[in-house]
């Protein structure tokens, strides 16, 4: 696992955010609201956004950690640490 900045997980979230709601606008998205609120995902478009990052970044995600990406903020924080 290599080590990744802040704008290449953002953009991974942005890539795999695309590919679940083409039609989610990653400009619109406000850093500090809801995620699934934002794009009105459900809660399996949910989980295949994180099988998605975990795909793409190769980093684990386990269950008791969805919490954490609740958030464009909070995800971005949570991977950097995860990617590290």
């Amino acid at each position: 696992m290599t080590a990744r900045t802040r704008d290449e997980i953002r953009a991974a979230i942005f890539d795999v955010l695309g590919a679940i709601a083409p039609e989610a606008d990653p400009a619109l998205i406000a850093p500090d609201r809801p995620l699934r609120e934002q794009i009105d995902i459900d809660s399996f478009d949910f989980l295949n956004v994180i099988i998605r990052l975990h795909e793409a970044l190769g980093v684990e995600i386990p269950e008791q950690d969805y919490a954490k990406l609740l958030t464009l903020n909070d995800a971005v924080d949570y991977l950097v640490t995860r990617c590290g």
